[in-house]
């Protein structure tokens, strides 16, 4: 299974709700960088996806996006054979 990053804060509701999808999908671990506790966290996230806001989740290499994306791409079916590589 790839490695799964998810940048995040404390008080994200979308956040815990991907975080639900992906464990729902058999991810054990995911690596979580926080970034309400370091601003540097924030701007490396901004730079790296060009978005603002939190979740945003790497899957392996391929940025999948946010909490809409994430839930997109399980619709689809595609989630499963992501996390699959």
């Amino acid at each position: 299974m790839p490695k799964v990053i998810m940048y995040t804060t404390n008080f994200c509701p979308y956040c815990k709700m991907a975080e639900n999808l992906l464990r729902s999908k058999g991810v054990e671990e995911i690596e979580k960088i926080r970034i309400d506790l370091d601003p540097d966290q924030r701007s490396e996230m901004m730079n790296k996806t060009g978005r603002r806001t939190v979740p945003q989740i790497y899957i392996g290499d391929r940025h999948v996006g946010g909490y809409d994306d994430l839930t997109q791409l399980d619709r689809k079916g595609e989630l499963v054979a992501l996390l699959a590589t």
